[in-house]
């Protein structure tokens, strides 16, 4: 096939495109310029874009023989992923910018224009895997080593982008092998060190970038109740789950931690309280889309067991759900998922996502739009 290589500037997208040129494709490499701002081009930075990572996708492309682009999406990328990032914070939500930029920019984006120049598919280095079902349609599923597994961070992707898919590193039971891989093929990113924390956010302050970003006001922090207990400096920049930053200034009558329980952005107000209240056993998703054919209960709206993930790296937990069609509360009229925990979840909040597993496969996902716990019913402000 004709395959164009999304080259990071890491290792695993170098080893990831070298086997796919060892597995007879024509590859092409191409690097993503996605940010214009200062503080991802300078060294040091902890993100996955700066001006060191596209010299070293260059250098990977150069020794393994292929054609090497720099593609510009910068663009496309401040309206679907900061922009997107900006406006879920100043909602009251908790929004996962990697996973917008897989759905939006690495998946959709890339993806369409590979399409249109004639390419096959896009091979990347996540740890995934794609298979077919009995009819023929594709299905994302789990690496093959939990440790590394990155198919939640993919859990966004549809069955057509699916069809255009290559994940060379699923079968790979550990990274080490990767580096060693790497280092063998005389690669110059066999040692060079994960990135992390937001790319558009590089010094790992994303209360201070969104100050800058969004007018921050003052507002009152309550307890469960209703009364009032300190002040905040800014709803916008806080999320479900939070304990620290929030000043308090005295302990709680019990003496324990207080966290964020909830943010109300139209009255610019932070709710705190014990972690207790934090147990989530119901919540509800927005923006569903399934990665393969959806579950037959689906169309019924009968209920089905799976396995729920809303964190990266966090343990999937039981649970049962059902989609509502055309559910009201929802301004398109889109189907909204309704899911039951049979394990209770702490600092769920919403703007995350949800990704539905059965065994290995990905259903699918969900943006989480409210969040429920029989412990904590949220009451009106008793005092301003």
């Amino acid at each position: 096939m004709k395959v164009l290589a999304a080259m990071s500037g890491g290792v695993d997208s170098a080893v990831a495109a070298a086997r796919a040129v060892d597995a007879g494709h024509e590859v092409v490499g191409v690097h993503l310029a996605l940010s214009r701002m200062p503080g991802t081009l300078r060294t040091g930075s902890r993100g996955c874009c700066t001006i060191e990572d596209s010299s070293d996708a260059w250098r990977a492309c150069e020794k393994l023989g292929i054609p090497f682009y720099v593609w510009d999406f910068s663009e496309r990328f401040k309206a679907d992923v900061v922009d997107d990032f900006i406006s879920e914070y100043a909602a009251g939500r908790t929004p996962n910018p990697c996973m917008r930029c897989n759905e939006k920019i690495k998946f959709e984006a890339l993806l369409d224009k590979a399409i249109a120049l004639g390419f096959d598919a896009v091979a990347t280095g996540h740890y995934a895997k794609v298979f077919r079902d009995a009819e023929g349609s594709p299905e994302l599923h789990r690496a093959a080593t939990w440790t590394k597994d990155q198919s939640y961070v993919l859990g966004v992707l549809t069955t057509e982008q699916l069809e255009h898919c290559i994940f060379p590193l699923g079968e790979t039971p550990s990274k080490d092998l990767v580096r060693a891989e790497a280092a063998e093929r005389g690669l110059s990113v066999a040692k060079k060190p994960d990135s992390h924390d937001i790319c558009f956010i590089p010094d790992g302050d994303t209360r201070g970038w969104l100050a800058e970003q969004i007018e921050l006001r003052n507002g009152p922090i309550l307890d469960a109740e209703g009364a009032k207990i300190g002040e905040h400096e800014g709803s916008e920049a806080y999320t479900v789950g939070q304990r620290r930053g929030l000043k308090l200034g005295h302990p709680a009558p019990d003496g324990k931690p207080r966290f964020v329980l909830e943010i109300r952005p139209k009255d610019n107000t932070v709710v705190a309280g014990p972690r207790e209240l934090l147990e989530i056993d119901r919540l509800t998703g927005i923006r569903l889309s399934w990665a393969g054919s959806p579950v037959p209960e689906a169309a019924t709206g009968e209920w089905f067991s799976l396995d729920l993930q809303i964190r990266a790296h966090a343990d999937p937990v039981p649970a049962r759900a059902r989609v509502e069609a055309e559910h009201p509360e929802t301004d398109d009229g889109a189907p909204r998922l309704m899911v039951e925990l049979d394990e209770a979840l702490q600092g769920v909040a919403p703007g995350q996502t949800a990704v539905m597993y059965q065994g290995t496969r990905v259903l699918g996902q969900a943006t989480i739009d409210t969040a429920r716990s029989k412990n904590y019913q949220p009451v009106a402000s008793a005092a301003q």
